[in-house]
C-alpha cells in the first residue's frame, strides 16, 4: 500500500512564497512520474506540475516561472516551491504518483493540503 502525505499548505498573502512537500511511504524511484494537482472551488482538478523519474518536468502555463517542482530521492519527497503566489493559486493541492505496471498503470493520491492566498 502506497501512502502520499502532503504538508506545507496554509494562508498567505499574494506575492509571497510557500513550499509544499509530499512524502511517500516507499522509494519515489519506483514511480514513473510524480506530480502536483490542484482543485479550486467549483472547478475541476488540474495538473500543476509533474516530474518524471529521469527528472523531466512539465508545468501548467498559469504557473510557469513561479512554481518549481523537485524531487529528493533520498528523502522520498516531491516538493513544490511556490513563489509570487496569486489569489488564483488558492486551491487544495494534491500529490500524485504514477506507476507503470505491465500493460497498464496505477495512480496514487494524497489527501490534499489547502493553500489560500489573500489578495
Amino acid at each position: 500500500q502506497v501512502q502520499l502525505v502532503e504538508s506545507g499548505g496554509g494562508l498567505m498573502q499574494a506575492g509571497g512564497s510557500l513550499r509544499l512537500s509530499c512524502a511517500a511511504s516507499r522509494s519515489i524511484y519506483s514511480f514513473n512520474a510524480m506530480g502536483w494537482y490542484r482543485q479550486a472551488p467549483a472547478k475541476q482538478r488540474e495538473l500543476v506540475a509533474s516530474i518524471t523519474r529521469g527528472g523531466s518536468t512539465t508545468y501548467a502555463d498559469s504557473v510557469k516561472g513561479r512554481l518549481t517542482i523537485s524531487r529528493d530521492n533520498v528523502k522520498n519527497t516531491v516538493n513544490l516551491q511556490m513563489n509570487s503566489v496569486k489569489a488564483e493559486d488558492t486551491a487544495i493541492y494534491y500529490c500524485n504518483a504514477y506507476m507503470l505496471m505491465g500493460t497498464g498503470g496505477r495512480e496514487y493520491w494524497g489527501q490534499g493540503t489547502q493553500v489560500t492566498v489573500s489578495s
